[in-house]
């Protein structure tokens, strides 16, 4: 039930219940708690009905570290996982648009760290031992991972349209042999399921001309099994293959990942060519062109979905949550008080899998809910069972009401934060055709000095242009945006920069182009062509000299 004022009410009708520290009176003239914001709901939940438990049952060192403040404050996080040289680092520049600081990009091996890429209001990089005690920061938990981790992590500022709604992780490129997993000197699959747990969408991204799956990645998105619904595919440098070709890779990928990820639903595969260079084999360029615009609209609409995000990881970990105390509950009770202590827990270690069955059976608990079981043996072998706590029945009461009652009556909050909110949050970069991203390039080369005043830069080429305008058969003067779009395409530039071109050329946005602003937009290709960068906004001395008393009235 919504409170007044749109606040929710989390106490579900026990306003004691949450305050029972509280002397008689004060839990008397205590109102239920109104949250104004579902991160502030699920801040104040977790805090006081799960974390306790997780304290009490030593969660942490079985599962996933403490939450943070940062954890239910941060904005949405995308994490990029695959081999080398499949193009991660490429693809963040493409989104966004712009060189971050520690970029670099190659056919062998080149990012050897973890980059966080978020927005700043300067470049700069944060090392990972610093970034790890900044509180508004979601990492501090990974100080566990120690310091050969910490030397390899770092986060990337920088001010950018796009990073003021989503952060982006670029991580190593995964190798093959087992000579890259020992010498990395900490545990690489972890620290993925560490930021599995945390992020909103996980991109897995595969090259067309490399589709085997090496042991270690293998092992990775085996360690994100519980994160299926935040996996998404991308088979990438797909321009570099015929469509035969792309159609047996596309197959051969979807049987590999068959074999890892055991999900009844067919995985989500985007295929393109992610970068700003013109298409190599353009035969399936409206393809492409689609499963782009799917791809960007599925992370356009995370910061809308983030409130949904957490609180469904808050539900997902608490239900382990649970499980886990009714597991160390029952380990603890079959524990001998005196003699042969090591024996019991030897015998105890090797019928886990049935233990599991027993009180999934007793309490009504999803065989889904329990944790992998191999790993529970392996970690338990390490612990004292004796030191394990009884069940405490008043805690598990109160986790199984937050589950019932107090997560329900945050869902009519997330829905009204969810229509208060833009269809689409994240802007700039390549998702909005009207940024340039590293295209502020701008002045190379001479490309385009100029003065307002001077001769307009285009004139030289105009009769070259004119001729293919003409032969375009312009009605009235003007050629509409299909004639523009169906000449555009032919130069192969992605439909990002294409896009870009007709904004920055369309001078007075009638939705067609005439013979000068056709000319523009036929000098920018060519600029492009060329490997310049185009300006954010056109620049005086570029607007075609029937147009410029038009932009300066409009200034």
């Amino acid at each position: 039930r919504l409170a007044a004022g749109g606040f929710v009410s989390a106490s579900g009708g026990r306003p004691g219940a949450m305050f029972s520290w509280m002397g008689k009176d004060g839990r008397r003239k205590k109102e239920p708690e109104l949250f104004q914001t579902v991160s502030e709901g699920l801040r104040r939940l977790y805090a006081q009905k799960l974390l306790p438990l997780e304290e009490t049952y030593r969660f942490h060192d079985f599962h996933s570290p403490a939450l943070e403040e940062a954890d239910f404050d941060n904005k949405p996080m995308v994490l990029l996982v695959g081999q080398y040289s499949t193009g991660k680092t490429t693809f963040i520049r493409h989104l966004i648009e712009h060189d971050f600081p520690g970029m670099r990009i190659g056919p062998e091996p080149t990012t050897d760290s973890f980059i966080a890429v978020m927005h700043g209001d300067q470049d700069g990089v944060v090392p990972g031992n610093a970034l790890v005690v900044d509180p508004k920061k979601p990492f501090r938990k990974l100080n566990a991972f120690g310091n050969a981790f910490l030397n390899r992590f770092n986060c990337a500022q920088l001010p950018n349209p796009v990073l003021e709604s989503i952060s982006i992780i670029d991580t190593p490129g995964i190798l093959s042999g087992e000579k890259q997993r020992i010498s990395r000197g900490y545990d690489f699959a972890a620290v993925l399921e560490w930021f599995a747990e945390r992020v909103d969408r996980i991109i897995l991204l595969f090259d067309a001309h490399k589709l085997d799956i090496s042991d270690e990645f293998s092992e990775v998105i085996k360690a994100m099994k519980n994160h299926e619904d935040k996996i998404r595919v991308v088979l990438n440098k797909a321009d570099q293959i015929h469509t035969q070709q792309l159609m047996r890779v596309y197959g051969a990928l979807m049987w590999s990942l068959g074999k890892i990820i055991n999900t009844p639903e067919v995985i989500r595969v985007y295929i393109g060519s992610f970068w700003s260079e013109p298409l190599l084999i353009s035969e399936n360029r409206k393809l492409f062109e689609l499963e782009e615009q799917d791809l960007f609209q599925d992370l356009q609409n995370l910061p809308r979905n983030a409130a949904l995000r957490k609180l469904n990881d808050l539900v997902k970990r608490a239900r382990l949550v649970r499980v886990h105390a009714y597991i160390m509950s029952y380990l603890k009770k079959e524990m001998p008080s005196v003699f042969r202590k090591e024996t019991k827990k030897k015998q105890l270690i090797a019928r886990l899998g049935e233990i599991f069955r027993n009180i999934q059976l007793e309490h009504h608990i999803s065989p889904g809910d329990f944790p992998e079981c191999e790993k529970m043996q392996e970690q338990l072998r390490v612990h004292d069972f004796t030191k394990f706590p009884a069940l405490k029945p008043k805690m598990m009461e109160e986790l199984d009401h937050m589950l019932t009652f107090d997560v329900a009556k945050l869902m009519p909050l997330v829905r009204q934060e969810e229509k208060e909110m833009p269809e689409q949050m994240v802007h700039g970069g390549a998702f909005d055709g009207s940024s340039n991203g590293p295209f502020i390039e701008g002045v190379i080369d001479g490309i385009f000095e100029a003065g307002e005043d001077d001769e307009w830069v285009v004139t030289k080429d105009k009769p070259k242009y004119d001729e293919i305008f003409y032969n375009l058969s312009p009605t009235d003067g003007k050629i509409n945006g299909v004639k523009a779009k169906n000449w555009m395409i032919t130069t192969k530039l992605p439909n990002s920069v294409l896009g870009k071109i007709w904004k920055l050329s369309d001078v007075d946005k009638d939705g067609m182009l005439d013979d000068e602003e056709f000319a523009l937009a036929s000098h920018l290709i060519e600029v492009k062509l060329d490997g310049h960068g185009l300006p954010s906004e056109l620049p005086g001395y570029l607007v075609p000299p029937s147009k410029r008393r038009q932009v300066g009235s409009a200034d």
